[in-house]
């Protein structure tokens, strides 16, 4: 094996103020290059091994940015300076050194481009994957008393500010009622928590335009300008129907519940990778979960909406001809009642013209 380079150094050792010239060899460890000081005052004539973990080993630099000088510490030993920067670059290398991906990715431009690529993928696939599935494990833990109190809190937030009385005839409630309970009837082999027993009812109000939504723990609200569009139309009931297998698909789901439990996954995940930045997390997952989580939500439902009517032998042409109708409509004539800050998490109908062309076509999709 050749013999190390040896490399000029001043050693301050810690117990007294002045440095003592000596000679650093850098020698293959077990676990990484090790320091050899040689001390060149006769008197005290003395050579110590230090192994890799017992040094605080000084990153590495690129070629442009060679430190004058450098400073190597010893722990308990003291510190050594070292003006020969170049030359102890060369040792590390030759006594096996290799860079930590940091210490790459600082001196190399296709290490640090690799790092971001990794990360960025790594980041997509938690936000596509990762979050929603651990936003489903979580969410059934979630006891239903903690959904059925946060519904009522909402909906009477919503009354208070938004919604006014229905109008309908008591007889025409009873009637949706009714057929809204025959499609409950055919809900459990559909079930997503099997475990899971919302407590189900349907409730009328007048206000945010045509409009049905669903709220956790199985109150779903129609809106009295959807019947009335509905009938308006001429597509019967069974278009009603739809929509209301449509929001009981997000009671199933848990999609309320989804929402602010994907919130919270993300809110962590983006604070792991990304540090201390609070406003800047917060914003950008209230965003993320605000789209693309919400559309996967919208196409939960609607596969559900389509295996439940197929359930209860309804078609669910009629609600796609009701929301292709509606999306038609100028947006402050379907909704005349909506104002600026409603919630998020209400499910506002129209949907787009694609849903309501799946919807037409029927038959059955992946949920």
């Amino acid at each position: 094996m050749a013999e190390a380079e040896l490399i000029r150094a001043r050693w301050f050792n810690g117990r007294s103020s002045r440095a003592r010239d000596v000679l650093i060899a850098l020698e293959p460890g077990r676990k990484g290059p090790a320091l050899r000081l040689h001390v060149l005052d006769l008197a005290h004539a003395a050579s110590r091994r230090f192994e890799h973990d017992e040094v605080e080993w000084p990153p590495q630099w690129s070629a442009g940015h060679v430190p004058e000088r450098i400073t190597v510490a010893l722990r308990d030993h003291g510190s050594v300076e070292i003006a020969q920067a170049q030359a102890w670059q060369a040792a590390l290398a030759a006594a096996g050194a290799r860079p930590t991906l940091a210490q790459r990715m600082q001196t190399r431009w296709p290490a640090l481009l690799g790092a971001l690529a990794i990360a960025t993928l790594a980041l997509a696939g938690f936000y596509r994957y990762g979050t929603p599935w651990a936003a489903a494990q979580l969410t059934r833990q979630v006891p239903l008393a903690w959904e059925l109190n946060l519904s009522q809190q909402a909906l009477a937030q919503v009354d208070a500010r938004w919604l006014q009385p229905t109008r309908l005839p008591p007889e025409r409630q009873t009637e949706l009622r009714a057929q809204f309970n025959t499609l409950l009837a055919g809900l459990t082999p559909l079930k997503r928590y099997p475990a899971y027993a919302p407590r189900y009812e349907l409730q009328f109000r007048r206000g945010l335009g045509p409009n049905a939504f669903a709220l956790p723990g199985g109150t779903v609200v129609m809106t009295d300008e959807l019947v009335e569009a509905a009938a308006r139309h001429q597509l019967g009931d069974a278009a009603l129907l739809g929509v209301l297998a449509h929001e009981i698909g997000h009671v199933e789901h848990r999609h309320g519940t989804r929402l602010v439990v994907e919130q919270g996954v993300l809110n962590v995940g983006l604070g792991l990778a990304l540090g201390d930045v609070s406003n800047l997390v917060s914003m950008t997952s209230t965003l993320l979960t605000g789209l693309a989580y919400r559309r996967q939500h919208e196409s939960e439902s609607d596969c559900f909406a389509l295996a439940l009517m197929a359930r209860a032998q309804q078609p669910t042409a009629p609600m796609g001809e009701l929301l292709l109708a509606l999306s038609r409509q100028p947006r402050d004539s379907r909704e005349p009642g909506r104002r600026r800050g409603l919630p998020d998490w209400l499910s506002t109908h129209p949907a787009t013209p694609e849903r309501a062309e799946l919807l037409k076509a029927g038959g059955t999709c992946a949920s």
